[in-house]
């Protein structure tokens, strides 16, 4: 327990899924957190939900695209607070189509929006109040499709492939000031959040505008991660944990994948695995 006592914690896109453990723990270990997001149901849920397990947030309504929304946050985290220690920079969409000729173009700029523009909002907004407060930790969650292409996720991977390789530049920028801040990048890789859900439009305009599950999560990550089960939002969280705090004192510029043995190459299985899969 608090592994990031006193510190003042931005977690974007923090409402649900791996932002909203980011969040909880975060809290848990002693900072005040600020959890952002388009979802004000789902933002105030959590914060009454850190309160009463004796944590401190607050939510703040937040679009990452939008230039005005950010003055408005880092104005508010300035006045509350008076410095930012921790900035996990999460907000992000996935849009998923069979081939990148039937992507449209709002679609790709929708996710670019998002995925990149609001990464670079984060930075650009955050890094003067973090120098302000004498330095810190910027965590940005990529993906495995960062590191690695997916053939139905062509602009899901170029979003996430930018974010990697800005952490890198922004982290040498902040090494070459010497100002006590570190960059890094988290590669989630199969992980059980709301986003499988939204990641196929087409199927979701086919349910009547409601969330479709594209993909049985669960039966994805048994089959496709070596160590045979699905991520949870948990997961990450301890590694962003990690990365917040001081623990990580010589780590920048660097890629914290967590994906369960995915990148790490192919396994055949033997034992009760085999068997089992063996009767599937």
């Amino acid at each position: 327990m608090g592994q990031v006592d006193g510190k003042v914690a931005l977690v974007t896109g923090g409402a649900s899924g791996i932002g909203a453990a980011c969040a909880e723990t975060l809290a848990r270990e002693g900072a005040a957190v600020i959890v952002s997001d388009i979802d004000d149901a789902g933002g105030n849920a959590l914060v009454a939900t850190i309160a009463a397990a004796g944590g401190r947030a607050v939510y703040l309504p937040h679009d990452v695209t939008s230039e005005e929304s950010w003055h408005i946050v880092i104005g508010d985290i300035e006045r509350r607070h008076g410095r930012l220690d921790i900035l996990v920079s999460n907000a992000g969409i996935g849009i998923m189509c069979t081939s990148i000729v039937e992507m449209s173009l709002a679609d790709w700029r929708r996710q670019t929006a998002v995925n990149l523009d609001g990464v670079f909002l984060s930075v650009k907004y955050c890094l003067p109040l973090l120098r302000k407060s004498g330095g810190g930790s910027i965590i940005m969650t990529s993906s495995i499709a960062g590191l690695r292409g997916s053939a139905t996720l062509a602009g899901y991977c170029a979003t996430k492939g930018g974010v990697r390789l800005f952490a890198k530049a922004i982290a040498m920028e902040c090494a070459s000031r010497g100002d006590n801040i570190r960059v890094n990048s988290v590669h989630p890789g199969i992980i059980d959040t709301p986003i499988w859900g939204k990641i196929r439009p087409d199927l979701a305009a086919a349910a009547g505008g409601r969330n479709a599950p594209a993909i049985d999560i669960e039966e994805y990550g048994r089959r496709g991660a070596p160590l045979g089960r699905v991520g949870k939002p948990q997961d990450i969280a301890n590694g962003v944990l990690f990365l917040a705090s001081d623990a990580s004192s010589y780590i920048t510029g660097s890629e914290l994948v967590i994906d369960g043995g995915i990148t790490g190459g192919q396994i055949t299985r033997v034992g009760p695995l085999a068997m089992s899969s063996a009767h599937e």
